[in-house]
Order: C-alpha cells, then structure tokens, then sequence
C-alpha cells in the first residue's frame, strides 16, 4: 500500500466514525446495507443504554466496511460506546509482542534460537535449552505466571508488576512438560519476552512498540501500558456481571505487559490487520513467518505462530487471537485468502467476542463455508453411560461429566455437549469431545479424547477408584509446603469437609474423585504416599500447571477446626 493511499484511507476512516458506516465508492450498495444490518442484530442484546458492550471493525482488503459501537463505554456517566472507544485488549497483545522480538531478530540483535538465560540469567537451568522461540509458541514448559503467584497468595485485584513475576518465575525448579514436546497456552512466557526486548534493545516494550510498530502503522490510539493509573482518554470501562443483578467495575490493576497490557480500538486494529496482507512494517518475509504455525519436537504443528492463532474456521483459513483481562473480552480475526478482516472489543465479562466475530464472519462468507455439522439425538440412557469421572495421566486433570437437563455436560457447565454421532460431542463451536469404548464393552467409554486450543489432544481414562471414607480422610490433613512459591498450605477437616488453606486465598473444598485423588473447581489436588503408605505429600495441578509438589511437614501439628471458626 503507498503512502499517499494510507493517508488518504486514514483520513476516510476518521470521517466514517461519525456515522455508523463507511463502504467502497460515494452509497452503500443495498447488499452491503443488508449485511450491515445483520450485524447490527448479531449486537441487538448489547445495544442498551443500562449495559456495557461493544465497538465492531470490519475491513475487506484493507478498506474500512462496517464500524460501529453497541452499549455504553462508562455506566457510570452515560457514556456510549463509538468506534473510537479504547479498551483493553488482553492477549491481542501478544502479537505485538512477538512481532517487536521478531523485529530485533531482522536488526541482528537476537535470534529465535537463542537460550532465553542469555537474557534473563534470573531463570533456572531446567536441563535443556529454552529459546526464544519456545516462549513465543507456547512450548517452554513453563509453569502459568497466575497460577504460580494464586499460590503463592496473590489475588487477582492485587498490583502485580513484571518484577513480581519475574521473581516467581526464577524461583521454578520444574516444568510442566520438556520444553519443545507439547504446546501449551502461557503467560509467562510473554512477560519474559517483554524483559528480553528491554534488555535486549535498551527500551521498554512500551517504547520499542510505539515506535516501531504503532507510530508506522499511524495506530495513533494504541499503547501498552505500564502504569495502571494513568489517565486514557475515551478509555471503556471494564465490567463483571453482579451476583446480585446489574454490574460492577472490573479495571486491570496491574503494571506488567507482554502477555497483555495493549490499549487500542477496532480501527487501529484493522490497520494492523491490513499489516498482515500488505507488510508496511516488518517486510513480507518477517510477516510470513509470525504467521505460520510452529512444530513441535514431535512434528506436529502446534498452530500457533508469533502470537497468533493459525487455524480454520468452517474451512476458511484464519489468523487471530482473543483476549481476555478482567472485565475486558476482544477478538480480532483474519480470513486471508478472502482479505476480510474483523475486529470486536467488549467491556463486558460475560459478552463472547469470538462467537460474534464467527457470527459475522458467517454474514460476509456463509457462502463460502462448509456446511455446520447437525447434532444428533441420543436417548439419555445411552448418555448417562458416558457420565463419570476421567483422569489424564499426561496432564494430571481430572474431567467430570454429567447427564443435565437431559444432556450431557461437563458437571458445573451451562453449555452442553452436543452430540455428532458415533461418541463425538461438540462443545461451543471449535472443542470437539470423543468418547472412545472398548471392544469388548461399548457403554463403558474407559477413554475420552478432548481436542480444544490445540491440535493434539489430551486423553482421559475413566477414574473406578473408590472415594476414601469419611473416616479416612482425616488421615490427610496436615502442614504441606512448596517452596518454589514460598507458601505453607494447611489441610484440615472443616465442618466435616477435607479443606485445604492458605494466606490471602478462599478455602478450597476438597470434593474426593477416587482413591487419593480430589478436585476443587479448576484444580486437582492428589495426595502422595512413601514407601510405607503413609501419606508423604500432595500435587496441585490446575489447566496450565501441573504437578505442583508440596511436602508434608511432618512436625506440624494437625490442625482440626470447628464449624464457625478459621485460622
């Protein structure tokens, strides 16, 4: 694209926020007036005066279609959300991220290939090499920054810095899995490569991004930041749903970027989309390469390239990401080979970006698109025989699966699994379950095959062990530590339930699944015996760590409280 033609584009995009649309030449075509109004509907439930909402982008080779914003950007002041309207986008940074480490590797500063302790001597020897490019493709086996510093006592509205990170994850001893053998979603890895380009170029991310990518582009609205009370303007407001109707403010306060962090609106976005076809920063070759999907050690494409999702929507080729912080949700999406290019950003938890996103995608190339597979009726009875409890003994989670309202969910979700035939369910539009019988038994399903984020998927053994008796669960409680977060957990009997305590943090609820091993919400809390049987120590594992040790403290007291009291 020239110059002059990015001028002259930039200055049509600014007029067209004042109204609701901009097409190609001097009037909307009536087509384009109809698919305008289709995604109008596609936001109807969000385009009220008394709940947040969103602002939508829609480009096709370049050029701006459709902008528009739905519901208010601030409750509190009667602020309505416009295509100009700055949110918070979540891991859309992340591309942002790569896309600056990619750029120091063109200047010859760094290369993907190099040992990330070049950079960040704070970080352990693990034994084998972690890269560059293991942090960006989300193959290092590092543990989750979150989950780490949950228990280690933080909360999620404490002020977390990169610093704080950075000193949690220099204190790992172990990683989820060898770097390079699996893919993995993690955050960490993001913050670590923030560092690197700090270190490395003598700026701070937020510097080295303006300048060499934002500035360029004319993304004149996008930032990252590092400094939670500054003042945005025409910055949306984050927000939760209340327990008890209504909403309530829901802001990042916290000071670390990387992984997130990135303040932007649907335009600026769309001028970053278009970077992708026509490569003004970065140059074609460095473009390609943050596009195609890495492989892992094992050969497998992980699809996942620098910060971008690579995959296929209904058999259309698309690159994006999601996002997700606090009351913040964002999605933005390519469809390449069609050069359509979408952008949505909401300020509300509980709104789903990438379904509208898939929604308008349908609008603009339902024609195009493979047809959506129908679900397929089962009788409960044959349901009720895939219900249970499934163990991964890779991942160390557990899964539990119930027959709800007449279909088959996992326990706790308001979503069902529909049915496909033949022991697949679906699960939202992309997650495929499989429930995979035995020769000799068909209703017994010992495995289940759950295929999400990744192309490989995880593999889940139905759990038979009995449940500990009341009696015996006693026999668990005690003082347990793990010193790479710094944390002594107390497990103890609380009003007749096994309950695990620490600093900071609500109770968690052990609820037994079989032999030693018991679940509260995401996590997975397994109890470990020595030689003699006694009990020596637990794991903790949730979605993105994985076997957290924590031993017993065999001089500690056991503690046994009563209902009505805590520690």
């Amino acid at each position: 694209m020239s110059v002059n033609r990015s001028v002259f584009l930039v200055t049509i995009i600014a007029a067209a926020w004042a109204t609701p649309f901009i097409v190609r030449g001097q009037s909307a075509s009536a087509s384009s007036a109809a698919r305008h109004e289709q995604v109008d509907a596609i936001f109807a439930p969000w385009n009220g005066t008394h709940t947040p909402g969103c602002a939508v982008g829609i480009s096709r080779d370049g050029v701006l279609d459709y902008a528009r914003g739905y519901g208010m950007s601030n409750l509190e002041y009667d602020v309505a959300i416009t295509p100009d309207s700055i949110f918070q986008v979540g891991s859309i940074s992340k591309q942002f991220t790569a896309f600056s480490v990619a750029l120091l590797a063109q200047d010859g500063k760094l290369s993907l290939d190099d040992d990330i302790r070049k950079y960040l001597p704070e970080m352990p020897d693990f034994g084998k090499t972690i890269t560059i490019a293991h942090l960006i493709h989300h193959s290092s086996g590092l543990r989750e920054q979150g989950q780490l510093l949950y228990l280690a006592g933080w909360r999620s509205d404490d002020m977390m810095t990169e610093a704080d990170m950075l000193a949690v994850a220099a204190k790992q001893r172990g990683l989820n899995f060898a770097r390079g053998t699996e893919t993995l979603y993690n955050n960490l890895g993001y913050t670590l490569l923030a560092i690197i380009v700090k270190r490395v170029s003598g700026k701070p991310l937020t510097v080295f991004a303006q300048e060499r990518i934002f500035q360029p582009l004319g993304m004149t609205d996008t930032h990252f930041q590092d400094d939670h009370t500054e003042i945005v303007r025409r910055r949306t407001a984050g927000y939760q749903a209340h327990p008890d109707g209504g909403w309530r403010i829901s802001i990042p306060a916290s000071d670390y970027y990387g992984p997130t962090g990135l303040f932007t609106t649907v335009g600026d976005l769309l001028k970053w989309q278009d970077n992708f076809i026509h490569a003004r920063v970065g140059g074609q070759a460095l473009v390609a390469s943050v596009r195609t999907s890495a492989i892992s050690d094992n050969g497998v494409a992980s699809g996942y390239g620098g910060g971008v999702f690579v995959r296929s929507y209904r058999g259309l080729r698309t690159i994006g990401h999601d996002g997700v912080h606090a009351g913040y949700r964002a999605d933005a999406v390519s469809f390449p080979d069609q050069r359509l290019a979408i952008v949505t950003l909401c300020n509300g938890a509980t709104i789903a970006p990438p379904e509208l996103t898939q929604k308008i995608a349908a609008v603009y190339l339902g024609d195009r698109m493979t047809p959506v597979a129908p679900a397929v009726k089962v009788p409960e009875p044959e349901l009720s025989t895939l219900a249970g409890v499934y163990w991964s003994s890779l991942t160390d989670e557990v899964v539990r699966v119930e027959v709800k309202d007449g279909s088959l969910r996992p326990t706790g979700a308001s979503s069902p699994l529909e049915p496909l035939g033949n022991g697949l369910f679906r699960l939202g539009e992309t997650a495929r379950w499989r429930f995979d019988a035995s020769a000799d038994d068909a209703l017994k399903a010992p495995e289940l095959r759950i295929w999400d984020a990744w192309p490989t998927p995880r593999i889940f053994t139905r759990v038979n062990e009995s449940v500990p008796s009341a009696s015996a669960l006693a026999s668990f409680a005690g003082r347990y530590r793990i010193d790479e977060v710094d944390m002594t957990y107390t497990v103890l009997m609380a009003d007749g339930k096994l309950t695990m305590r620490w600093p900071r943090q609500t109770d968690l609820v052990l609820e037994a699944v079989g032999g030693d091993r018991f679940v509260s919400g995401a996590w997975t809390v397994t109890f470990t015996r020595s030689a003699s049987g006694a009990v020596d120590g637990l794991t903790l594992t949730a979605r993105r760590l994985r076997r957290m040790r924590a031993e017993r403290l065999t001089t500690a007291e056991t503690p046994v409280i009563r209902a009505g009291t805590s520690t």
